[in-house]
């Protein structure tokens, strides 16, 4: 007898990329793949997540919103 095991892949529709120098630093927001713009605070991913008819219930879910390079508190260059 074979055990079948079924293997679950993350693929959130947000994905925030790690802090980039700037005057504010800034994130890269992508949504389903495309770059849809900058972050400079946790509201900007919430607008930008509302303009694609996402509703956010949970910044932590991980099956919501992808944090690269940092969490929702990281907006600075370490």
């Amino acid at each position: 007898m074979t055990e079948h095991s079924t293997l679950y892949m993350r693929h959130p529709r947000i994905t925030v990329l790690g802090v980039q120098p700037g005057h504010p630093p800034f994130r890269i927001v992508e949504i389903d793949g495309e770059v849809v713009g900058r972050a400079t605070a946790i509201t900007d991913v919430l607008y930008a997540a509302q303009a694609a008819g996402i509703h956010v219930h949970d910044l932590d879910d991980p099956d919501v919103v992808h944090w690269i390079g940092g969490d929702k508190f990281t907006w600075a260059v370490h």
